[in-house]
């Protein structure tokens, strides 16, 4: 995968990741899918400026903790129901771009058992805040 740190607004960050973080959850439109819960596999990328992730004294105070993101993830789904990934995707995403270090972020949805003949099904989106 291309890395985004080519892109200009992104030269200075560290990228932090969450690699296949499986959730089960109530998710999909049919009516088998909303009477139980399917695998999710979310993978997160963020992007924060090296001058707030850049440790000076080895603390978990100077970085954003990956904690933050794991917790956020599981709240939303602790929401109840949801019927498109793009739709958890795209609450993912906000979550993670409300944290005050964060400058982007890449998040991926994908549910690995609906068909035989594939590894995934999902969907990814990316968001990028403006310089304020």
């Amino acid at each position: 995968m291309l890395s985004l740190l080519t892109e200009p607004r992104l030269r200075d960050c560290r990228r932090l990741f969450l690699r296949d973080y499986e959730v089960w959850i109530n998710i999909g439109v049919h009516d088998f899918e909303k009477r139980g819960e399917q695998r999710v596999l979310i993978n997160v990328d963020l992007y924060v400026p090296l001058a707030l992730s850049t440790p000076r004294h080895d603390q978990l105070e100077e970085v954003l903790d990956y904690d933050f993101i794991r917790r956020t993830i599981a709240e939303r789904v602790s929401r109840g129901h949801i019927h498109l990934q793009e739709t958890l995707a795209d609450d993912v995403l906000a979550l993670m771009l409300a944290h005050p270090q964060v400058r982007a972020a890449r998040v991926s949805t994908a549910k690995p058992d609906v068909y035989p003949d594939c590894e995934a099904v999902g969907c990814e989106v990316f968001g990028i805040k403006e310089p304020s």
